[in-house]
């Protein structure tokens, strides 16, 4: 996008933070325009619902759903809003974002900061149907019970939401990763699933990169067991691979190019666990078409993004479903689910 090139480096010349505030701001004057329409061989069904493009946008960007509709208008196929949770929390003390641009990466030790599912929730309602927009479900970190808070998020956003993402895996709020552990995962996908109401949104967890061996195997048997419709992989990850930027020290969650080969392998393993019983959502380290025909290919029926367009702009959706589109045609694919698992 020409116009974003321009606004890039004003945007870079405030902290990362700041200039995210600001960016939210302008979007918000973007007018909410009917959604673009996409070749027919992007559509797909996944979990029930008709994706018309696999390219959505990750959680963490538009936190408190502001700006879903004005994203769809963009070129995305579907958006995800949050991470939300019951009540209000600020996140953790700042400096808490770090451009890495010489490795086109983000660290983020934000900590679920957000307005809280009540303000989101008259939000979303007067967004009105004008596509997919998922809602991230989080628990506060003063939370005595996390496990109380998912079910609370559950039944608060189901009106509002087409689908309901569970996100256990943030590096940034103590202790919530814990909840990936065999015996309290089963206690809280036990406590989702029967508070999910009857004709409700379909349910997807979001998974951590940074998993020992056995792990997806499990956490596939155990979002199968109790009725979990689709898998995101991955969030950030705690890891740092060689980085070049002066922020790579920086605690946090890492996301942006250095942790796509980490994604990737983690996609491939899910897959591997799974057997294409359980949709696989991609995400991480995906900034180009290619990219994203690598997860496809590797078991992923829909892609998500969000630090590559910190750099490249909002285009990158189009972008990204245009070469897609392409490249289904030179492979001699007459579907995007025909291309999943293809590897």
């Amino acid at each position: 996008m020409t116009l974003y090139r321009l606004i890039r480096p004003f945007a870079f010349a405030l902290d990362a933070e700041r200039a995210h505030r600001a960016t939210i701001a302008a979007l918000k004057l973007w007018p909410r325009r009917k959604p673009p329409s996409f070749p027919p061989s992007l559509r797909s069904t996944v979990a029930g619902l008709e994706f018309p493009s696999p390219v959505g946008l990750a959680a963490g960007f538009d936190k408190d759903a502001e700006i879903a509709a004005q994203m769809l208008a963009l070129g995305f196929g579907f958006v995800e809003v949050g991470t939300l949770t019951p009540r209000p929390q600020p996140g953790n003390p700042g400096p808490r974002l770090f451009r890495l641009r010489e490795d086109r990466a983000v660290i983020n030790r934000l900590g679920f900061n957000n307005r809280g599912q009540l303000a989101a929730f008259e939000r979303l309602q007067r967004c009105g149907p004008r596509g997919i927009i998922g809602v991230n479900i989080g628990a506060n970190k003063d939370s005595r019970d996390r496990i109380a808070d998912y079910v609370s998020g559950i039944r608060a956003m189901a009106q509002v939401a087409r689908y309901l993402t569970i996100n256990i895996s943030s590096p940034n709020t103590p202790g919530l990763r814990g909840l990936q552990d065999e015996g309290a995962l089963d206690e809280l996908l036990a406590a989702v699933r029967d508070a999910r109401p009857p004709g409700g949104p379909p349910v997807f967890l979001k998974v951590a990169p940074d998993l020992e061996q056995r792990d997806p195997e499990r956490i596939v048997r155990a979002a199968i067991g109790h009725g979990v419709d689709a898998l995101i992989v991955a969030n950030t990850t705690v890891s740092r691979p060689p980085l070049k930027s002066r922020h790579d020290g920086e605690p946090g969650g890492l996301s942006g190019a250095p942790l796509g080969p980490l994604a990737l392998d983690a996609l491939r393993k899910f897959r591997s666990a799974g057997g294409g019983q359980i949709p696989l959502i991609a995400a991480g380290g995906i900034a180009t078409a290619d990219d994203a025909w690598e997860r496809v290919r590797a078991g992923a029926s829909l892609v998500q993004l969000y630090t590559a367009m910190v750099y490249q702009g909002p285009g990158i959706a189009r972008r990204i479903a245009k070469g897609l589109a392409r490249r289904l045609e030179r492979e001699g694919f007459a579907n995007i689910a025909e291309a999943v698992g293809s590897e």
